[in-house]
């Protein structure tokens, strides 16, 4: 049996992706917050993510639906407003191999991007946010790194939530 996921809770979740992949262009590319936002809204970029079911002996890409462009844009903004408050929090968690400058970019993207919406956005279950993230950490990386994800985001989501 398949599991019903309404159309509004997976253009979130495609918002939450694009947001990672915005984050990391705006880090590493030296383009505007505006410049990046704008592309991903018109559909210019952010539309495709690699496929990590699929044959392990070439890359494959799978097209991705709409997404909440008003919540990618709130993620996107929100993390870059606070992007150096956010390092600092998730500098305060991670440690030794784990430690956030020695992380690659998509994951410093994607832990902005979680701490950014776990500490904004209460409208949210924590349990769905964190698995929206580990979910997402599954997209880009095979090994470590979602279990990580997981249990740095139950650890910083004990200490700024709530229940």
């Amino acid at each position: 049996m398949t599991k019903f996921v309404s159309p509004k809770i997976k253009m979130k979740s495609g918002a939450r992706l694009a947001a990672v992949q915005a984050n990391y262009m705006i880090a590493f590319s030296g383009l505007p917050v505006d410049v990046v936002v704008e592309d991903f809204v018109q559909g210019k970029v952010g539309r495709e993510a690699i496929d990590n079911t699929a044959d392990e002996t070439q890359e494959t890409f799978v097209e991705l639906g709409p997404i909440d462009t008003a919540y990618f844009e709130e993620l996107v903004r929100g993390t870059q407003a606070r992007k150096e408050d956010l390092e600092k929090s998730l500098n305060l968690f991670l440690h030794g191999e784990w430690a956030y400058e020695k992380m690659n970019g998509t994951m410093q993207a994607l832990l902005l991007s979680a701490v950014y919406e776990l500490t904004t956005n209460y409208s949210v279950d924590t349990k769905v946010l964190i698995q929206e993230y580990v979910d997402l950490a599954y997209a880009f990386f095979t090994k470590n790194e979602p279990k990580m994800v997981n249990a740095l985001l139950d650890q910083i989501a004990h200490a700024v939530r709530k229940g």
